[in-house]
C-alpha cells in the first residue's frame, strides 16, 4: 500500500491553514511550455544536485583531488594542478578536436573560447571558428550539462597546457586526453572514497534546504505519487537522504514516508529508454538483491529497472508523470524525447544570475535606451551615406560627419554598461542563459527539453501542486514593429 499522506505543516493548525508567500524572483519556476501541475499524477525526483544540493566548491574540489591522485598514479605530471570552482560553469562545451572549452549561441556560433588555461583573443577565436557551427550531436563536442563537469574541465585544460609544452606519453590527441580524464573521474565516483568522505562529513558538503520536506508533503497531500529515481547506490542514498531530510519531517516520520517508490542504481539515461531487469533491495548494504517480477510495490526499494515498468506499475502514461532532475541530458532530454514525460530542470546557478540581473536593472534600462538611440543614428548614417554617394551632396556629407561624431560619443557611454552587462554570471563566461545579445546554447537545450526550470525543488511549493504554469509569450524579431 502507498504510504498515508503527511501533514503539510509540522505544527498542528486546528482551525486554519498555511498560505505560502509568493516566490521571490530568484526562486521562481519558469515555464517554456505550459504545465498544469494539477494534471500531474506522479513526480519523480533525481537525488544528487536535485533533492540534495552540494556545496560545489567542496564536492568538486574533492572529486578533482581524487582524480588528480589517480592520474598521478598513472604517471601523469599532475603535482601542480589546482582547482578553481569559478573557472568554469555549466552550459559550455569541450571541443575535443582542438582542445578548447567554448561558449556558443543557440545557433551554435562560438562567442568565447579558451585553449588550455588561456582565453583566446577575438581574432584567434574568429579565425578558428568562423566556419564552425557547434552541433552537440557531433562526437567532436561534449556538453558541460551538470556541475560534475567542473572538475573535468579544470583537469583537462591544465593537462592541455602541459601536453602542448611536451606531448604526454600515450596521448595522441586532445580527445585521448579527455578520455583519460574521464576514466580517472569515473574511477573517482565508482571507487567509493569520495562518497565515503561525504557520508562521514555531510555538513561540509551539503547545503540543507528546510523547504524541501514541506514541498514534498504538499504534493502528497494533493494526491501525487512521489518517486525517487537515482543513479546513486542504496547505501549512499539512504544515508544522505536521512541526513538531509529526516530532521525536517514531522515527528515519527522519515524520508521513506515521503516516497511511494525508491529506485537506486537506476543507470540513467538507460533507465528511460531500455528494458533492464529490476531487483528488490533486501538489506541496507545492497549486498542482497532479489529478482523482481510483476508490478512494483510501494514501500520497497528497487535496484535498476526501467521507466516503462514504473509507468505500468503506477498506471501512468505519457504526459502524466513529471520528472525533476539537474542533468540536462541524463534526466531531462531522454525523458522528454523517449517517454514524453513532463520535465523540470534544476539549475541552482539561476538564483545568483537572477539577483545579478535585478541589481543591473536600472543600468539595463539605460543601456536599452542608449542602444535604441544607436540604432536610430546608424539608420540616419546609412541614409546620409547613400545620399552622399548618389549625388555627391555636400549637405549630406556635412550632416554625416556631425552624426558620426555623436555616434562615437554615444559608443563611449555604451561601452562601460555593455561590459558591466557581460559581467553578470560567471566572471569569464558571462550569464548562463545568454551569449552576447543572443540566447546561449545551454538556454536552447533548456527550451527544447525542459517544460519548466527553477533553481531548487522547494521552489515548487510557492506554486502549489495545483498551479497552472503558463509559458511566456515568445518574442520574435518583428514584434518591436507592432509596438506603439
Amino acid at each position: 500500500m502507498a504510504q498515508p499522506p503527511l501533514r503539510s505543516d509540522t505544527a498542528a493548525v486546528e482551525d486554519g491553514f498555511e498560505l505560502v508567500e509568493p516566490a521571490p524572483p530568484e526562486r521562481g519556476v519558469f515555464a517554456n511550455r505550459t504545465l498544469n501541475l494539477r494534471a500531474v499524477q506522479a513526480v519523480g525526483y533525481d537525488m544528487d544536485y536535485t533533492l540534495i544540493h552540494y556545496r560545489i566548491e567542496e564536492w568538486e574540489r574533492d572529486a578533482f583531488e581524487y582524480a588528480r591522485s589517480i592520474l598521478g598514479r598513472w604517471g601523469f605530471p599532475v603535482d601542480d594542478l589546482t582547482f578553481d570552482p569559478a573557472a568554469f560553469t555549466i552550459g559550455l562545451a569541450f571541443d575535443l578536436r582542438l582542445g578548447n572549452v567554448i561558449k556558443a549561441t543557440r545557433f551554435g556560433y562560438v562567442v568565447r573560447a579558451q585553449h588550455g588555461n588561456t582565453i583566446m583573443s577575438f581574432e584567434d577565436q574568429r579565425r578558428v571558428y568562423h566556419e564552425t557551427v557547434v552541433e552537440l550531436s557531433e562526437p567532436r563536442f561534449e556538453f558541460m550539462n551538470t556541475l560534475f563537469e567542473l572538475s573535468r574541465a579544470s583537469l583537462w585544460t591544465q593537462l592541455i597546457d602541459i601536453h602542448d609544452r611536451a606531448p604526454l606519453p600515450g596521448i595522441a590527441s586532445y580527445g585521448d586526453l579527455f578520455q583519460v580524464v574521464d576514466e580517472a573521474l569515473t574511477e573517482t565516483h565508482t571507487a567509493g572514497a569520495l562518497k565515503a568522505d561525504i557520508i562521514e562529513n555531510p555538513e561540509r558538503f551539503v547545503d540543507l534546504d528546510p523547504g524541501l520536506v514541506p514541498t514534498l508533503i504538499d504534493q502528497r497531500a494533493a494526491g501525487k505519487q512521489l518517486l525517487l529515481i537515482t543513479n546513486s547506490d542504496w547505501s549512499y542514498s539512504q544515508r544522505m537522504m536521512a541526513y538531509c531530510v529526516d530532521r525536517f519531517c514531522p515527528p515519527g516520520k522519515t524520508w521513506r514516508d515521503l516516497f511511494d517508490l525508491v529506485i537506486v542504481s537506476a543507470n540513467k539515461p538507460r533507465f528511460f529508454h531500455q528494458s533492464d531487469p529490476i531487483y528488490r533491495v533486501v538489506d541496507e548494504q545492497q549486498s542482497l538483491l532479489l529478482p523482481h517480477r510483476g508490478p512494483l510495490e510501494p514501500g520497497h526499494v528497487y535496484f535498476g529497472g526501467n521507466a516503462r515498468l514504473v509507468e505500468e506499475s503506477l498506471g501512468l502514461s505519457g504526459g502524466q508523470p513529471l520528472y525533476v532532475g539537474d542533468h540536462l541530458f541524463g534526466d531531462v532530454h531522454v525523458t522528454k524525447d523517449v517517454l514524453h514525460w513532463r520535465t523540470a530542470l534544476i539549475v541552482r546557478e539561476l538564483e545568483a544570475e537572477v539577483l545579478d540581473a535585478i541589481g543591473f536593472a536600472d543600468d539595463q534600462r539605460e543601456l536599452e535606451g542608449l542602444m535604441a538611440e544607436k540604432v536610430r543614428l546608424d539608420r540616419q548614417q546609412a541614409r546620409l551615406r547613400l545620399a552622399r554617394d548618389r549625388s555627391g551632396s555636400k549637405t549630406a556629407a556635412s550632416e554625416l560627419s556631425a552624426i558620426s561624431a555623436v555616434a562615437i560619443d554615444l559608443d563611449e557611454h555604451i561601452a562601460p554598461l555593455a561590459r558591466k552587462a557581460a559581467d553578470i554570471g560567471n566572471p569569464t563566461w558571462g550569464p548562463l542563459m545568454r551569449a552576447g545579445n543572443d540566447k546561449s546554447l545551454f538556454a536552447r537545450q533548456v527550451e527544447r527539453y525542459a517544460d519548466v526550470y527553477t533553481s531548487r525543488v522547494s521552489n515548487l511549493r510557492y506554486e502549489t501542486p495545483y498551479a497552472y504554469l503558463r509559458a511566456a509569450r515568445g518574442s520574435l524579431p518583428h514584434d518591436q514593429a507592432t509596438m506603439s
